[in-house]
């Protein structure tokens, strides 16, 4: 295992034979019962309930899967105490070996993007962070900073490029000198993930592929050979496995998918209400399933041994 990040992140792939991630993505009104708190209006308690419920999921799906995915936002809402929990949750799944990609979109101009970088990317960070989401749409330069990070303390970044949301298409689809502008950004990930390759084919610079658009995510695969595609969108938003198969490589690598609400709240779903009274075995026959469903319908099955 090598300080590369994307080297890392194979490894872990390879080790868990699968490429899902879990997202977590805690909200108040959907926690089992027994983790609500008697007053929800209370953000020290609410969250507790957050740290709890997020690191009993992180128990489940720790042999399971290489990474799991805090959005940052969930627990920011709660004040300092959120970001206590999310410090705490953060430090359990390291614990238990798990790669940690925080979802927190930052993106911002000079120092304030290499504070940014500093604040969350290695282990020697205060966030302690294998990974963050970062915005390009301030422009190139914003990403040199959170790049030269990244390369010193052996982290990634997952640079917005096609995100899920159905929105999406009113910036990133428009067409400037004849390409999308999502396809511009795609062919500046190629380049800083190939000046940032470990010792196999990808970089540590990935980027941010929806799976609820199939036929760019196939062309943003062509366009960015050495990057490596985290794929959000699975499951509640919609996406499928047949619509990620076009993310992978010929050995099942090069991508990420995560599915946050329909593995954390699994429990809620009548396919696991043998499971009512046990969410967390709800949870883990949910990410079994979508293990499953990957190996069945794209080249994750090489993965296997």
């Amino acid at each position: 295992m090598t300080a590369n990040f994307a080297d890392r992140l194979i490894w872990a792939t390879r080790l868990k034979q699968t490429p899902l991630i879990v997202g977590l993505d805690p909200r108040s009104d959907r926690l089992p019962i027994k983790l609500r708190p008697e007053d929800p209006e209370n953000l020290k308690s609410l969250a507790e309930s957050f740290r709890q419920f997020s690191c009993e999921v992180i128990d489940v799906v720790a042999p399971l899967v290489p990474a799991v995915k805090p959005q940052a936002a969930f627990f920011e809402m709660l004040g300092p105490a959120g970001m206590t929990a999310l410090a705490a949750v953060v430090n359990h799944a390291r614990s238990r070996g798990l790669l940690v990609i925080m979802d927190a979109k930052r993106g911002d101009i000079g120092s304030t993007a290499a504070a940014y970088a500093k604040a969350f990317l290695g282990h020697d960070s205060p966030w302690g962070c294998d990974a963050l989401t970062i915005n390009p749409y301030l422009g190139p330069d914003t990403l040199d900073p959170f790049v030269e990070s990244a390369k010193k303390q052996g982290a990634g970044l997952f640079v917005l490029a096609k995100t899920s949301n159905s929105g999406s298409s009113m910036i990133q689809d428009l067409i400037v000198d004849g390409e999308t502008v999502y396809a511009k950004v795609a062919t500046l990930i190629q380049t800083l993930s190939l000046q940032t390759k470990g010792e196999g084919d990808y970089g540590c610079v990935g980027a941010v592929v929806g799976a609820t658009y199939p036929e760019q995510l196939a062309e943003l695969r062509s366009k960015m050979p050495n990057a490596i595609l985290l794929i959000p969108g699975l499951g509640a938003q919609g996406g499928t496995a047949a619509d990620v198969a076009a993310g992978f490589d010929d050995h099942g690598l090069g991508a990420v998918i995560n599915s946050s609400r329909a593995i954390i709240f699994a429990y809620e779903n009548s396919m696991y209400a043998g499971f009512a009274n046990n969410w967390q075995r709800a949870v883990e026959q949910a990410t079994r399933d979508t293990i499953a469903q990957l190996a069945a319908e794209t080249n994750a099955r090489r993965l296997l041994g």
